[in-house]
């Protein structure tokens, strides 16, 4: 399996393909990342089913085989999908792991949590152990200084379609631009709120838009917490430390809302981190982060 990341890209052009790219990517908002610079070029494949968790998949047969064709593969990397890390231990596809660019701006978990996700899965082969967050493309930022490094990797396979790549990912960075400066208008008046989600994937969303404290009740790979994390909590949620608490729906949300039971936190609509509710596409990275935006900005917003 080989790594490539930002100028080692230059190094691919007798990589060069007589034929469009097979191109597989690991979950919904990669995926609409690729399709935007892939345009009429060619489609990607998407791993990741409906409705489900991009810390905990089973590939089934097919997706296994499309992995073995592909001629590269676009993802975040072995932080957040460690299950597609084993499957392309014997790929000889070009792998980009996004997160491990050196444009990408990254981040820890909230404080306390890197420790925590460390001791989770000292045990464990493919997780992180560095306490690095691996949702980062709920940073706007980051998915702007992806869509460059996915032209520059698929103009590297297929040079015959590098200017409709470098023309495509213009336009994707132009729309990201656009929804980001809309979103930041949308969550302003909101910023001093709190809130407590059910695992801790909105770290780079916060951050970004300068959203007030927030915490999760479960770890940043959604694993159940312990008795420990659900009892402090409670005593947050019960102290009014927090004015929303929202489920996602990849997870059950009955450990979240017994915790709110009396206390005077509001349940929000369940948020979708990934994007495995949405419809699939172009068109699915605006859809996840606009969706996001208005979930939170409804909750939090709403008068007592």
């Amino acid at each position: 399996m080989r790594y490539i990341i930002s100028l080692a890209l230059a190094s691919l052009p007798t990589l060069a393909l007589a034929k469009v790219p097979n191109v597989v990517t690991d979950i919904p908002p990669v995926h609409a990342l690729v399709a935007q610079v892939m345009g009429d070029v060619g489609s990607p494949v998407l791993l990741l089913e409906k409705g489900a968790d991009e810390h905990d998949f089973q590939l089934r047969p097919s997706q296994m085989q499309s992995i073995a064709d592909a001629d590269t593969v676009i993802w975040i990397g072995p932080e957040l999908t460690p299950w597609l890390d084993r499957a392309m231990v014997d790929s000889k596809a070009v792998s980009l792991p996004l997160l491990d660019a050196k444009a990408t701006q990254t981040q820890p978990y909230p404080e306390g949590q890197g420790e925590e996700e460390e001791q989770h899965h000292a045990d464990e082969p493919g997780h992180a152990h560095d306490g690095t967050d691996p949702h980062a493309w709920m940073n706007p930022a980051n998915a702007e200084i992806w869509t460059d490094l996915i032209a520059a990797n698929l103009s590297a396979l297929d040079p015959e379609h590098a200017a409709t790549y470098a023309a495509n990912a213009a336009a994707t960075k132009a729309r990201i631009a656009a929804m980001d400066a809309e979103i930041t208008a949308q969550l302003a008046p909101i910023k001093d709120k709190s809130f407590v989600t059910f695992h801790a994937a909105y770290g780079y969303f916060a951050a970004h838009y300068g959203l007030a404290r927030h915490g999760s009740l479960a770890l940043g790979d959604a694993t159940t917490p312990g008795a420990a994390k659900l009892t402090a909590l409670q005593a947050e949620l019960k102290a009014g430390a927090y004015t929303c608490a929202f489920p996602e729906i990849q997870h059950d949300p009955a450990m979240l809302t017994q915790l709110m039971a009396d206390t005077p936190t509001k349940l929000g609509q369940p948020l979708d981190p990934v994007g495995s509710s949405l419809d699939f596409g172009p068109d699915a990275y605006d859809t996840l982060m606009r969706t996001i935006a208005k979930t939170l900005a409804d909750c939090l917003s709403a008068k007592p």
